[in-house]
């Protein structure tokens, strides 16, 4: 089972909250919030309270759902920083002119799942369903090169400095 929780249209750039949360792919969340706290980057206690909020996202499920789901098994499978909408701005320049910049904002997201637990959909296949979803290959047949494009490349010379 997978907890999401998506932090939308937050004010950073993209970049720099993937360099928070490549921090943290792949730990368990324990130590994942123990990173983050200490964690030097003005984006981090966001994303501290993006994945205490996926946390909480598994608990209340476990208990709407009645789903046997033990919040210390949970790590963090994926952490996302997409692109938002930019903000046009512009910044006065010498001489009358004026430049533009762009301010950039982040959609987060990190999903939580479980450790050593697998959903079993999609693992078991039938022998017989590979063999008809494999694509038929053509028997033996090749096609046939023709000597004379060959020729004409190896005819033609490189002469450097000809002009």
């Amino acid at each position: 089972m997978e907890f999401k929780a998506k932090a939308q249209f937050t004010r950073v750039s993209p970049q720099k909250a993937r360099l928070v949360l490549d921090l943290i792919k792949g730990k368990r969340v324990e130590d994942a919030l123990s990173t983050l706290q200490f964690t030097k980057k003005r984006i981090a206690p966001a994303i501290f309270q993006l994945v205490r909020s996926a946390v909480e996202n598994a608990n209340y499920l476990s208990g709407e759902k009645g789903l046997d789901v033990d919040v210390d098994q949970l790590y963090v499978k994926t952490a996302i920083a997409n692109d938002g909408p930019r903000m046009k701005r512009i910044r006065p320049a010498p001489m009358g002119r004026a430049y533009r910049y762009q301010r950039r904002i982040a959609h987060l997201e990190v999903v939580l799942a479980e450790k050593g637990r697998q959903d079993g959909a999609g693992m078991a296949t039938v022998v017989g369903e590979e063999e008809a979803a494999a694509p038929k290959k053509a028997a033996g047949k090749k096609k046939a090169r023709s000597v004379g494009a060959k020729k004409k490349s190896a005819g033609r010379k490189k002469t450097a400095g000809a002009r």
